[in-house]
Parts: C-alpha cells; structure tokens; sequence
C-alpha cells in the first residue's frame, strides 16, 4: 500500500516564527483587493473606530452646546456657518488570546497539502503575533504567556513556546477575562457537541472567539482506494479497509456535517468560524481572521478565502 499520509515531528518554534514573518509580509498584499481593511494593518485596526483619547484624527462633526469650546476647530468651522468639533479616535490596546491545537492528530501531513496542519497552525499562530503586536494589541497564549503590549510579541511568544510547549486539546482558560477576544486554531475533528460544552462557557462569560479549523486536503478529499490502512494518531489502533473507495461518500458527509455543525454553532454564539486547508496560503487564513477580529463580514471563510 502506497503512503498518502504521515505523522510528522513537531516543528521547532524559530522555525515557525521565521515562516510567520514571511508570511504576515505578504498579509497587505492580500488586502489589496478588500479596501475596507487595506489601511488597518498599517495603522492598528482593531478597536479604534469609536470617540475618545488619542492622537490620530478620526472626524469632525457638529458642536453641542456644553463641550468645552477648546475642542472646537476654527479652521474647518470657518468654511461654512457651523461650528465643528474635532474628535480622535480611541486608542486603547485590546487584549487577544491566540492558541494553537498540538494534538497528536495535528502532527498529519499528506502528500497533498505543503505542510502539516501543526505546523501551518503554529505560522498562523505566530503571524497573527506578529501583526497584532506592531497595531499596540496585548497579546497573550493560555498557559503559555500571559498578555503583553510589545513589538516583539511574537518572539517573545516564540520563546515561551520553547520553554513550555502547547499541548493537545482545548485550553484551560480560567485567566481569561471578559471583553477579551480568543482565536483558537486546530482540526477541531471531536464530535461537535463536545467542543461546543468546551467554548459555550467561553462566550457566555463575554469573551469573543475566532475558530480557525485547520484541515489537510486528504481529510476532505479522501483520496484513498483499495486496502488502505488507517492509524488513529490519538490512540494508535489501527482499521484496514478492503475497498477504501467504497465508504468514500459516507465519509465526506459525516466530515462535512461535523464541520457544518460545529460552524452553525459558533455562530449562533455571535463566534467566527474559518476553515483553511494547509495547501493554501496560509496569509489567506491571517485574512479572513483579520477580517472577523476588524469587526467586518468576509464574503467567504471556506479555505480562509475572499
């Protein structure tokens, strides 16, 4: 039997990192064609668009009786006969927990995808560090580190994944506040009601959560005919299957299904759901992320697309 899949060893975290930069580079390239979020990855995006203290100009609008008269802006309100206020937006750093699934079954690669779902989930992980960092976002991993405001967020997340590596499964997450926003990426491939109990909890505390299911084109495909033997990563037993071909079709529609189910769950939740298969780009998974952290609808999270 010819191999289509393997477990590969784990990925070194300077390794990853190197790739996450290489690849959050190619991050306002991919924002060419979505005006509506070209600008924030340069300015810092998330959770500037309201009144408040800072800097940077966001509008003028109409004077109210009771501001204070310092507020006013001569010049613009010399133009017409109204008097204008000039507001700037609120600056204040966000707090956003990234994760990334190292469980066993993270450790597959076929010879279908570019990589393994462990690896591409790491380079997701890391490059949204590293963009997040550069916009003034505290950013933070379960467990791991807690949350900081610094350019070289993603190093320092980096080296603490060396020093204390991720584990397989969900996170604990009782050191995550409310009003914080949580991206979590892996297969996601337990039953959907068991991790919908896990994260259920999360958003009734008031967190908002992203969920990147990260997928290798054989698990959608199933591309395998013939004796095949399948191996479960997690428990290591084994099943052979005669005529591989012949379950192919009950098998796309349980993995969809599950997929459907868990996506239509999240969202009811007021969560984002985006799937990416590791022979993408992964800078169209840090898009779509991008997108649902921006407050902003993508047009398509299938594959991490626009």
């Amino acid at each position: 039997m010819a191999s289509i899949g393997q477990i590969v060893s784990p990925t070194s975290g300077n390794d990853a990192l190197s790739r996450a930069r290489q690849r959050a580079a190619l991050v306002p390239d991919c924002l060419v064609e979505a005006k509506r979020i070209a600008n924030t990855v340069i300015a810092g995006w998330h959770g500037r668009r309201k009144r408040g203290i800072g800097e940077n100009f966001w509008q003028f609008r109409p004077y109210s009786e009771g501001e204070s008269l310092s507020r006013i802006d001569w010049r613009r309100s010399a133009r017409d006969d109204h008097t204008y206020i000039r507001d700037h937006e609120w600056e204040a750093a966000h707090t956003i927990w990234l994760w990334a699934d190292m469980s066993p079954s993270m450790m597959f690669k076929s010879s279908y995808g570019h990589v393994s779902k462990e690896s591409r989930a790491l380079v997701v992980m890391l490059a949204l560090a590293e963009i997040l960092a550069r916009s003034g976002e505290r950013i933070g991993c379960p467990g791991i580190m807690e949350p900081i405001s610094a350019r070289n967020a993603s190093e320092r997340l980096a080296t603490a994944l060396i020093h204390t590596p991720l584990i397989g499964g969900l996170p604990e997450t009782g050191m995550i506040r409310g009003w914080s926003d949580v991206v979590l990426i892996g297969d996601f491939l337990d039953d959907a009601d068991n991790v919908m109990a896990r994260l259920g909890p999360l958003a009734r505390r008031g967190l908002r959560g992203h969920v990147v299911e990260i997928a290798d084109p054989a698990e959608e495909i199933f591309p395998y005919s013939g004796r095949t033997q399948f191996t479960d990563p997690e428990t290591g037993s084994q099943l052979v299957a005669g005529r591989a071909e012949s379950v192919r079709d009950d098998y796309q529609r349980a993995y969809l299904a599950r997929r459907d189910s868990l996506g239509q769950s999240l969202r009811h939740l007021g969560w984002s759901f985006v799937t990416h298969r590791t022979d993408h780009l992964a800078s169209e998974a840090l898009v779509a992320v991008h997108i649902h952290l921006s407050g902003m609808p993508a047009r398509a999270t299938h594959g991490g697309k626009l």
